[in-house]
């Protein structure tokens, strides 16, 4: 009986779905690099800008800007680094594209600063 509950809990671990998001060969998507392509991504594509946080708008959404524009970024507080970051400090974002009704933002994994 436990082996089966283990057998299904550990099942997704070794899915194709799982696998198949960290695939970089043949056939993979393209990562976005910049404000300008994650403005014009699907939802849930994965993004690394780089770039500054310009400011804070409301809560947890930040504006970002890279050398092709800007766009809103999410930051949740667990996802910030160590290090103080102002408006001059250049960082790298992991995340992914939130597409919706009113526009697109980045959802925030990661955050690097780079100097």
């Amino acid at each position: 009986m436990k082996a089966r509950y283990l057998a299904l809990l550990t099942a997704p671990l070794f899915s194709t779905a799982v696998l198949a998001s960290s695939y970089t060969g043949p056939g993979a998507a393209a990562q976005i690099s910049t404000v300008a392509a994650a403005l014009e991504a699907a939802d849930d594509a994965p993004v690394v800008l780089q770039g500054q946080i310009v400011r804070r708008l409301k809560g947890d959404i930040y504006e970002f800007k890279d050398v092709s524009g800007t766009i809103k970024v999410e930051i949740d507080d667990e996802d910030w680094p160590p290090q103080a970051i102002d408006d001059k400090a250049t960082v790298k974002l992991t995340g992914e594209v939130d597409r919706d009704l009113m526009g697109r933002e980045v959802d925030v994994e990661f955050v690097e600063r780079v100097n």
